[in-house]
Formats: C-alpha cells, structure tokens, sequence
C-alpha cells in the first residue's frame, strides 16, 4: 500500500470518525434498534444475497449456488417456507458451503466437478464501507487487513448498551486492556464505548505500536473522542490494572474492565499478590474460553465476569446472558449472525463435535459469510432467560464455545496446522527424534492457560531455553507472529513437559492435544 492509500484512508477514517461520534445512542435508542433489525432479519439475509452474492458476477458464493442449482428465487421461496436457518441447512446439504481454508484462500473450493480457486479478498462484502482497517488478534486471520465499518460498530454498540444495562453497569467506570492497533480488538471495544458516550478512564495496552500509520489513526481517535492516550502495560504488569480496580473500588464505584479472559485472572491473582482489594469489579470478557477454572479465580477475588464471542471478520457473535447456566453462555446476536451446526469429526482422535457454521445478515458486515464453516463448536439451544437480550428475542444461546483446531491462549490464536510444522519438522531435526516424541497440549493451570510443549523423555537431557527460542523463532515467522509470540513469551504461557506425548483411544499421537477441561 502506497502513502497516497495510507493518506487516503486516513482522511475517510477521520471524516467516518467524526460522522460516528456526532450522535452518541441513547439506551432507548439501541433496544429500538435491535429489535428493528431482529424483525427483519428474514429480508435482510434476501437482500444481501440478492445485492451481495447474485448482484455479484464474481462472487464465489454465486458460482456456487449457481454449480447447485440454486436461483435467487428459488433461494427466497425456501426461506419463506424454512426460515432463515431451515434454508441454509438445505443449501449446505446440497454442497452450498465454505470451509475456513476455502474462506481463507488456502484451498480451491472442490463440489464434485466444481473447482474455484479463491482468495481471502473475495469474500469481502461488497456493501460495506471501508472506514477503517484493523487486523485480527490470531493467526487464522491476522496479517490480512479486517475492514471496520462505523455502522457495524454503532450497531454492536447497541449490543453492548444492552449488556451494560442487563449487569446493573451504565454507571460504573471502565476501562480497558486490550492492544493498540495493529490488532484490532482495543480500538473497536473504545469505539463501540465512545459511541454510547462513555469515557473509557484508561486503555491499557498489552502490546506497543508497530507502524507509524496505526498510530497515528489511534491518536487521532482518542484526541477526538477526548480519550487517555493507550498506556503500555505487558501481561506481566497486571498489577497496575489491578490497582485502577482497586481506586475505584476505595472510591465506592467498583469499575468495569475489558480485556481477554487470561487478563481477568492475571489482574485478579495479582491482586491477591499485592493485597489489592478489587471486590464488586466485573470484567467482560473474550478472545479465548471462559472456563469453570476461570470463573473460580474472578469469583474469589470478589468479581463478576461475563463474556462475549467474536470473530475478526464479522465481529460480535455473542454477548453475554445475565442469567446463564454455565460461565461462558452467551446469546447469539441473530438479527446479525444465523448459525447452523453440522457434525465434525476431529482428525485421528475420531471425536465427532458440532461445528458452528456461521452465515451474516446484517449488510455492514465486513466479511459476507454464506454457510462458512468454522473449527469452534459449542452447545446450541434455544431457551427463554429472562435477561435484556431474551426480552428483544435473542432466545438462542450457545455455551462451552471451544476449538478443534487451534490454540488459543492468552488471546492469541495459533493454527494447528501452524504448529504441526514445528512438531513433525522443525524440532526433530533440531533435537531429535521423530514427529512421535513431540506434542502440544492446551492446559490450565489456576485459571491461567499454558501450552505444554510435551517432549518424550526418550529424547535425553535437552536444554529447554533452547527448545523454546526455536519455538518461538519458528513462531515469529508466520503472519502476525511477532506479536502473539510476545504476548505468550512475555506472559510464559509456553512450557517444556517432559512426559510421553497424550495418545488417543486410537493408540494415536496427535501433534495437538487439547484437555478435556478445555473442550
């Protein structure tokens, strides 16, 4: 990208900014909206299909609904006798469906004799603005730029309206620590805040600016929107946060913190450390699982916590119930998002899992989805809560969110297939062995996550500060890897266990291994 795009997109990021902040939504305001959109969502999804895919003649999706024999016209009597999720389970019977390789560009979508070569542009969504461009915090996504449309923020905006309301916190004072920009998830939790007009007293930042341009859109932001400047605090200084929760609690106001669930129970246990009384704190949650282990840490430090479900490419999924059955239930936001399940069977291990399929519905999303399957499975149900969310018809819900596919820890997200290459190359030609003697396995220890590099004691005495500067070495490699390999050097998430490698019932070593506890 050329200056003249960096100053281009700098000027439509500002005049976007400065049009967002204008009109700051009033509670009544965001229950108005959401319910508008959620009475609509059946048209929508017609509308977008009609305008995004069929007016497309490029889209992938197209061409494959057309391989299927699928005609818009065809597609809307389906979904006016099915539903929005009864038409979509019968399009992905019929072959109309993206894996996340194929939504990634790393396959060519393959239907029988149908063949189409993709890239990750392609699925972009043609109706969406281009205000600002952030990246993901993991690598299934980071490295390829994620558009930020100000009207998807001001509509998840509404959403997090309605979950300050459902947890008796319009009042509270908040911050966050998340990271500056490249990764995008800080500067969306203050936009979204900013536009409810809620002053964010500090926004801690786990990682440093990398680019002059990402910067210079953060400081323009935080000027306008007359915000503190994002203040470095690394995963190892969780005290300081811990000490803003504890002023506020000495001040009689308890605040709200946003961060990722790791961060809750670092600031929590480093409050303990410091005897820092943060009691009557909440924390909203995301990036990784909530786990039951988690929610005892935040729970006997006096908090409440409540999580939400994302995904880089379209946002919010998931915001939180107020009245759930386990600690990570969430509602799933289906004025925006329709989601339908199918079977999995995950690799060697034979354990068949219900992968979530995700199709969008709301036109502002920067990514058009269409039956995308995704490697994150969950409990899905219908049920009728009682909560803010259930009252404006989010009655379906979704808890035990986890991944197949990937680690993800301390928000930070690696493929398997990422890892594998250091499991099956890089380390026995480093140390030793064969792809047998090596295993990564997703653990929790005291509600923080660790990622055990498992090596067999066969291989002998093996000095481990080198074992891990290779891992890391190799990690920093791959698209965004500088950074998250940071966040879990600087946080020690990844350790050296010498054991055998965890077999399965199969009798077979897999090169990723993830905890029961942890599913």
């Amino acid at each position: 990208m050329s200056w003249l795009d960096d100053v281009k997109g700098f000027a439509r990021f500002a005049t976007g900014l400065n049009r967002f902040l204008r009109h700051p939504l009033t509670p009544a305001e965001c229950q108005r909206r959401l319910t508008a959109q959620h009475a609509r969502r059946a048209e929508s999804f017609l509308k977008l299909l009609e305008r995004g895919i069929y007016g497309q003649p490029g889209s992938p999706y197209r061409k494959l609904l057309h391989h299927a024999g699928w005609e818009f016209a065809a597609v809307g009597a389906l979904v006016a006798r099915e539903g929005v999720e009864g038409a979509l389970e019968k399009l992905h019977e019929d072959g109309v469906y993206i894996t996340l390789d194929e939504f990634k560009g790393r396959r060519s979508i393959r239907r029988g004799k149908f063949e189409l070569a993709t890239t990750p542009g392609d699925f972009d969504n043609p109706l969406a603005s281009r205000d600002y461009e952030g990246q993901t915090g993991g690598s299934r996504g980071l490295g390829r730029r994620v558009v930020i449309d100000f009207d998807l923020l001001t509509h998840e905006a509404a959403y997090h309206q309605v979950a300050l309301t459902a947890f008796g916190l319009a009042d509270r004072p908040i911050s966050v620590w998340r990271p500056v920009p490249l990764v995008s998830t800080g500067m969306v939790a203050v936009l979204r805040y900013m536009k409810l007009g809620k002053r964010v007293e500090h926004w801690f930042s786990p990682t440093r600016f990398t680019t002059w341009k990402y910067a210079l859109f953060t400081r323009y932001a935080t000027a306008v929107g007359r915000l503190p400047s994002p203040e470095y605090v690394p995963v190892a200084q969780a005290g300081r946060v811990a000490r803003w929760l504890a002023d506020k609690r000495a001040a009689g106001t308890p605040g709200v913190l946003s961060t990722n669930a790791s961060g809750g129970v670092r600031v929590c246990l480093a409050a303990r450390r410091a005897e820092l009384d943060i009691a009557g704190s909440f924390f909203f949650l995301g990036g990784e699982p909530y786990t039951a282990a988690k929610a005892h840490v935040i729970t006997a430090a006096g908090c409440r916590a409540a999580c939400q479900y994302s995904m880089a490419e379209i946002g919010n999924i998931g915001l939180a119930c107020a009245n759930p059955v386990e600690p990570d239930e969430v509602h799933l936001m289906t004025d925006k998002v329709a989601v339908i399940q199918r079977p999995v069977t995950v690799r060697a291990s034979g354990v068949t899992v219900p992968a979530l399929v995700y199709t969008t519905v709301l036109p502002s999303c920067p990514k058009l989805m269409l039956n995308v399957e995704s490697d994150d499975y969950a409990v899905v149900e219908e049920r009728m809560c009682g909560c803010p969310f259930g009252v404006l018809g989010f009655h379906r819900h979704a808890r035990r969110i986890r991944s197949y596919e990937k680690l993800c820890s301390e928000a930070v997200t690696f493929l398997g297939t990422e890892l594998i290459r250091l499991v099956e190359e890089v380390l026995p030609a480093a140390f030793g062995g064969s792809l047998a003697d090596y295993q990564f396995v997703e653990e929790e220890e005291g509600g923080l996550p660790k990622v055990s590099l498992v090596v067999s004691p066969g291989r002998g005495e093996l000095n481990h500060d080198e074992i891990l500067a290779t891992v890391y070495r190799v990690l920093r490699t791959y698209p965004g890897g500088e950074v998250m390999a940071g966040c879990w050097q600087e946080g020690q998430t990844v350790r050296v266990v010498r054991r055998e490698p965890t077999a399965t019932g199969a009798a077979k070593i897999l090169p990723l291994h993830i905890q029961e506890s942890q599913r």
